[in-house]
């Protein structure tokens, strides 16, 4: 496996890389599983609130859980890698923007665009 969970201090669990990975590669395609809209109100009051990401055309008309590592990569202003949304394939694809060597948490940025500051929904932890 390229890839494994493991803790991530002051972020409880993350993603780590088990080998090194060159820009473009990559990561992990990940399947999803669709929620939605109308669903969403009762999963943003259980702990999976913190693990969806938005699906659809326009922001939050659904979500989607993330299956393998795909919910489980931590949020960075300065990330290593990126998130693409595939609808047709029902996928989010992580790759790899700048080269991560062996044992380095994997992150992204969880407003989409690596360099979009604008704040989450939670206190960000250094």
């Amino acid at each position: 496996m390229n890839i494994s969970v493991k803790s991530s201090r002051g972020k409880g669990r993350g993603v780590f890389a088990e080998k090194t990975f060159n820009i473009d590669d990559v990561i992990e395609n990940c399947p999803v599983i669709v929620l939605p809209k109308e669903e969403l109100r009762h999963i943003d009051k259980t702990v999976l609130y913190d693990y969806y990401y938005g699906w659809g055309r326009r922001p939050m008309q659904k979500g989607a859980i993330a299956l393998g590592f795909g919910s489980l990569y931590n949020n960075s202003y300065h990330p290593n890698a990126i998130y693409k949304r595939d609808a047709r394939k029902r996928c989010i694809i992580i790759i790899c923007i700048r080269k991560i060597i062996k044992g380095e948490e994997i992150t992204i940025n969880y407003n989409g665009d690596p360099k979009d500051q604008t704040p989450v929904w939670f206190e960000m932890r250094k």
